[in-house]
């Protein structure tokens, strides 16, 4: 056996941790780039709350507020340009997978020049960044947990990370309090990627001990946690009676929380996958909310790959109470029904003619994610994949 496990990142994991911004801050500087989408976060008051906390402290702050889902390379540029010209110390995000992605993208290229994209595709290589700060408001994408920060390139189209160990987070406050303003579904979407990249990480060629032990706990949490969450806020937001008790509603908020920081953690070091893989060119071309892509991708994507290790496969088809690897996928599908994300390529606006620029752009985006693939993959059964999912 022989493997290797690196991960400077500080989490800050708590009930109201995120009072203490200003005391995890102060050792970057003076002044924060404050980087949030264009209203979510001042609508839950969140924005006000953390600058109360750094005016309180004398660190001082400037907002770019220009994030969107999907972030896009010219957005982090258009931030890296005001950290520059404000003289900024450090970044602080504040907001779900998106915003933090971008802000990772802008703290970089705040202390880097020349094209963002050569980065992304390792045609150049830094590993400078301004210190980042990261408050999470979703639990999905696990962007406080690793270095990675996908970006999409309006021009071309092309969705893919830029990668590394200065971007990974100086301090991640991960606050299970200030995730219950999200809406039903978009706490739907994050908690499925969530699953999904801790079963890629689990599933994946560069797994290894450490990641296996954090993500097959992490995939516990999910089964047991995410449906009734979902189920509870759901009914929450209809009017309806409370499905969880306050008792068992900390309980679910703190472990879905927590394993969506697992799978930022174990894909920083096991990667992702296939289905993964799939999904960035879906969402890159179309614009797709990604966890709405995965719910689609990932039980087709599990089908095709779960003969090629049995034994992992099967022991995360028994979480869910089904049998054997084989049974994965469907049992996937019962909890995308179950968070009410069944769909598919057509209603999400794609055609069969769009096929064959997905299946080139994997090569261009994704040749890791297959290469990390445990099952072999050709162009052809990717393409084949892609036509079921119609």
């Amino acid at each position: 056996m022989e493997f290797s496990y690196f991960l400077p990142v500080n989490i800050q994991f708590g009930w109201n941790k995120v009072d203490n911004v200003a005391d995890f801050a102060a050792p970057y500087g003076k002044k924060a780039l404050i980087v949030t989408g264009r209203t979510s976060a001042k609508k839950s008051g969140l924005y006000d709350r953390v600058v109360a906390k750094l005016d309180a402290a004398h660190i001082g702050h400037v907002l770019f507020d220009q994030v969107d889902a999907n972030p896009l390379t010219t957005t982090a540029l258009d931030g890296a340009a005001l950290a520059k010209s404000e003289s900024c110390d450090m970044v602080i995000a504040i907001g779900g997978g998106s915003i933090m992605d971008c802000a990772k993208g802008i703290a970089f290229m705040a202390v880097n020049e020349g094209d963002i994209n050569d980065y992304i595709f390792n045609r150049k290589v830094s590993d400078n960044a301004l210190p980042l700060i990261v408050i999470p408001t979703t639990c999905g994408t696990g962007s406080e947990g690793n270095g990675f920060g996908v970006l999409t390139n309006p021009e071309t189209g092309d969705k893919k990370s830029l990668r590394c160990n200065a971007i990974v987070p100086k301090v991640s406050i991960v606050d299970p309090a200030v995730m219950g303003t999200m809406p039903p579904h978009v706490l739907a979407s994050v908690g499925f990627d969530a699953l999904c990249h801790n079963i890629e990480a689990y599933t994946s060629k560069t797994a290894q001990p450490f990641t296996d032990a954090l993500a097959h706990y992490a995939v516990t949490l999910l089964a047991q946690y995410l449906v009734p969450l979902y189920k509870h806020v759901k009914a929450t937001a209809e009017g309806k009676s409370a499905v969880l008790n306050e008792i068992q509603l900390t309980k679910a908020w703190e472990s879905v929380t927590l394993a969506s920081t697992i799978g930022g953690m174990v894909i920083n070091t096991a990667g992702v996958t296939l289905a993964h893989g799939m999904e960035h060119p879906a969402s890159g071309l179309k614009d797709i909310t990604h966890g709405v892509g995965l719910a689609i991708i990932e039980p087709v994507a599990v089908e095709y790959t779960w003969s090629a290790n049995p034994d992992k496969f099967g022991a995360l088809a028994r979480i869910f109470n089904h049998g054997d690897g084989s049974e994965l996928g469907e049992a996937l599908r019962l909890i995308v029904h179950d968070l009410d994300l069944t769909t598919n390529l057509t209603e999400l606006g794609f055609t069969k003619k769009d096929i064959p620029w997905l299946v080139d752009n994997v090569y261009v985006v994704a040749t890791g994610n297959i290469a990390n693939t445990i099952a072999k993959i050709s162009r052809e059964d990717i393409e084949a994949l892609y036509k079921k999912m119609f």
